[in-house]
């Protein structure tokens, strides 16, 4: 998605972002790929074990450069993998090249056809909240055989420590950054899955409202992650609330977090909370 995950994912849900955000990602494709973090390997195997495939093959909407299709397809999961963005699809086949099991098709979820296939799994790493709300649950159901799995993921992240959390904000404020990685110490996030500071957007309300799908679930994974200084400032570029940015204001905040960084030891230690919905076509 991104942006400083949940904030992007409320605006998204709120419909304050327009549709084109969620493809700047591909100016910086291979950025992206290099400084996002990945998957724990718990929430990749409870998916397989919950959706129980049999030999059916997932579909992947929004699948990026191949963040959480690595995983899965390293599993031996066939995957139809959909990305609008063609920079991104480029570098998800040149990462998927190992796997002949995995197909990428370049374009939205709201316009691909299943071409009367019907899959057993269903997955969106940090993505869902792109697909139109007004059609997604619907789409989802469509694509998916009696009893298929649906796997909604996001991985937010929280800071650990709280005076580089005051040194950071006051970088942000100075810039009019509102929705960065670091905005919430690791306790804004409760104890639970989709608990996010009390912003919307987790999918569980409205998937129990479609009826559609039953044995709702959610599960929290936890992974400390540091980022040294530049690991750091490539994961922020890559983040669309920074790629708005004109490129001469982007280079001077990118610097002054730089230098607060550097000045507290040259990186950041944060929480990365994979939060995971599953739920299961009737």
């Amino acid at each position: 998605m991104t942006t400083g995950e949940p904030e992007g994912m409320r605006m998204a849900e709120q419909g304050q972002v327009d549709p084109a955000r969620s493809q700047v990602f591909g100016e910086v494709a291979e950025l992206y790929d290099a400084a996002r973090p990945g998957y724990a390997d718990a929430l990749v195997a409870e998916v397989l074990a919950y959706a129980a495939l049999g030999g059916r093959a997932a579909v992947e909407v929004g699948a990026g450069t191949g963040k959480a299709t690595l995983p899965f397809a390293a599993l031996g999961t066939r995957l139809v993998c959909i990305e609008p963005d063609p920079r991104m699809a480029e570098v998800l086949r040149r990462n998927t090249e190992p796997y002949p099991g995995v197909r990428v098709h370049a374009g939205r979820f709201e316009e691909w056809q299943p071409d009367g296939r019907s899959f057993g799994l269903l997955l969106a790493a940090m993505s869902w909240h792109w697909v139109d709300q007004q059609r997604r649950w619907e789409l989802a159901h469509a694509a998916l055989a009696p009893g298929g799995a649906v796997a909604l993921f996001w991985n937010p992240q929280g800071i650990r420590d709280p005076e580089l959390h005051a040194a950071l904000a006051e970088v942000d404020h100075r810039h009019g950054i509102t929705d960065s990685p670091h905005k919430d110490l690791t306790s804004a996030y409760g104890e639970e899955a989709g608990n996010w500071a009390g912003l919307p957007g987790w999918p569980e309300d409205e998937c129990r409202r479609d009826g559609r799908f039953t044995d709702l679930r959610s599960v929290r994974y936890r992974q400390q992650q540091h980022y040294d200084t530049d690991r750091y400032l490539g994961y922020l570029a890559s983040l669309s609330r920074y790629r708005l940015l004109a490129p001469d204001r982007r280079e001077q905040v990118l610097a002054d977090t730089a230098r607060v960084l550097d000045a507290h030891g040259g990186g950041i230690d944060m929480d990365l909370l994979s939060d995971l919905f599953l739920a299961r076509a009737r």
